[in-house]
């Protein structure tokens, strides 16, 4: 059956991940952060925030102003939000591929409901995105498979018209096991390729 929905992580597909370890490194460093205690407590409740059952303010009260700081709450968010940065290939493949294919697209991603917020409004996803399947909002969170049985019932396809990418090996096996199509990201060339396996080639630049 051909390939009539691309379903799409976020965070190592078209944006950097929005608040990886890396990041946690960087704001440990910025704002003199004890690291063990800042990954100990984050990762303690993170897995509740992506499933949208704490707010941002809520996390950073569990995680990082449990006592008196130097620093402001609106300092620290702005430097979790600047975190983040598109892959511009990626995006415009992917717009390119929506223009040629008509394609519907939709985004299965965890993530907390205010980073999500910001990564789709300033990098302009919703202009090319149908679907925002984020564990936020269904408060289900992968390798769950139940969150790529929702992102079908929304986008309304059988599982064998839809390409599943993602940079984590173990979704997308989660997701072939539904019957999607998957495959592992692991850069822009690769992908290329692969999706032109899938019958969804563009013509380069």
């Amino acid at each position: 059956m051909p390939i009539t929905t691309l379903f799409l992580d976020l965070g190592g597909v078209l944006l950097t991940n929005g608040w990886d370890r890396h990041a946690r490194q960087t704001a440990a460093e910025t704002f003199a952060l004890d690291r063990r205690e800042m990954d100990e407590r984050h990762h303690l409740t993170f897995d509740t925030y992506e499933s949208g059952k704490l707010t941002l303010e809520q996390y950073l009260n569990r995680v990082i102003f449990y006592e008196p700081r130097t620093f402001s709450r609106e300092d620290f968010r702005d430097f979790m939000f600047s975190q983040s940065r598109e892959f511009p290939e990626m995006i415009a493949l992917i717009r390119k591929l929506k223009e040629r294919y008509g394609l519907k697209i939709a985004v299965v991603n965890n993530e907390g409901r205010e980073l999500n917020q910001h990564r789709i409004n300033a990098f302009r996803l919703g202009e090319f995105v149908d679907f925002f399947i984020s564990s936020c909002i269904v408060h289900v969170r992968k390798p769950d498979q139940d969150i790529y049985r929702i992102a079908l019932e929304i986008a309304h396809v059988p599982p064998e018209q839809v390409a599943y990418l993602d940079d984590r090996l173990m979704f997308v096996q989660v997701a072939e096991g539904l019957g999607i199509r998957g495959l592992h990201h692991t850069g822009y060339a690769a992908t290329v390729e692969k999706l032109a396996g899938l019958g969804l080639a563009v013509s380069p630049d």
